[in-house]
């Protein structure tokens, strides 16, 4: 399958690439910058790899540059992974308009116009394809300063399952992958008597662990999935 997914160059997105070339898919792999890790895993994989640097900000060139110029009109798209956010982290009476828009430009408008033509993809070539946005345990739980977030998120929850509802008669499904708490450089600042308070919080008592969540991922995409659309996937180590 040809996999895009945002995101690609650390963390959950990094090991979401990896977990889904062992299996032989193809991935159009999407990050602003190339780090180490991104570099050594597109020369193992010069065939099945490819990665484009954007910035997902830029929500008004998506069309042209990544579909038009980048993946073109004839490679079909099996499947789309919306990895990326930005973290505007802080207390809701302390809000700045300028950071929250960006963060809604990259954590929601952008995913939700790659969907829009990643179906119109998938209806040309005639793809019964998966779509996996990447959400946070914080839009059901809630954590001090993470309010506009946890919003951002939520909103992807809602598009998510609408996009299940109008899609589904064409075969196309379009979950969530709930992600609890996990170590990554967005949890990075937090010190570590603030991550075992959450940690707590959980059945497990530990981080979610990132291959676990990739491992999910990849089953959504997979035909393993084909009755599951609609739905908000838990990968929390017991947090609800």
């Amino acid at each position: 399958m040809n996999i895009l997914l945002t995101g690609i160059s650390k963390g959950l997105g990094l090991i979401t690439a990896e977990t889904l070339l062992k299996q032989g898919h193809t991935i159009y792999g999407l990050s602003r910058g190339k780090t180490g890790s991104l570099e050594e895993l597109l020369l193992r994989n010069p065939e099945k790899l490819n990665w484009l640097s954007y910035n997902l900000s830029n929500t008004e060139d998506i069309h042209k540059i990544i579909f038009k110029e980048w993946i073109g009109i004839k490679t079909p798209l099996h499947g789309f992974v919306g990895n990326a956010a930005l973290a505007y982290d802080d207390i809701v009476t302390n809000i700045n308009l300028e950071l929250l828009e960006n963060m809604y430009k990259v954590n929601v408008f952008s995913p939700m116009i790659i969907t829009k033509f990643t179906i119109r993809q998938m209806l040309l070539h005639h793809i019964r394809g998966s779509i996996v946005h990447l959400s946070s345990i914080s839009v059901h739980t809630g954590y001090k300063g993470l309010a506009m977030y946890a919003s951002t998120k939520g909103a992807l929850e809602a598009f998510s399952k609408n996009t299940a509802r109008e899609w589904g008669e064409l075969g196309i499904r379009s979950n969530c992958l709930v992600s609890g708490f996990m170590e990554t450089e967005m949890s990075s600042s937090l010190s570590n008597d603030q991550k075992n308070r959450i940690y707590q919080r959980t059945s497990l008592k530990q981080a979610t662990d990132k291959l676990s969540v990739a491992e999910t991922i990849a089953f959504l995409l997979s035909d393993k999935a084909s009755s599951i659309t609609g739905q908000d996937i838990y990968v929390d180590s017991g947090t609800i």
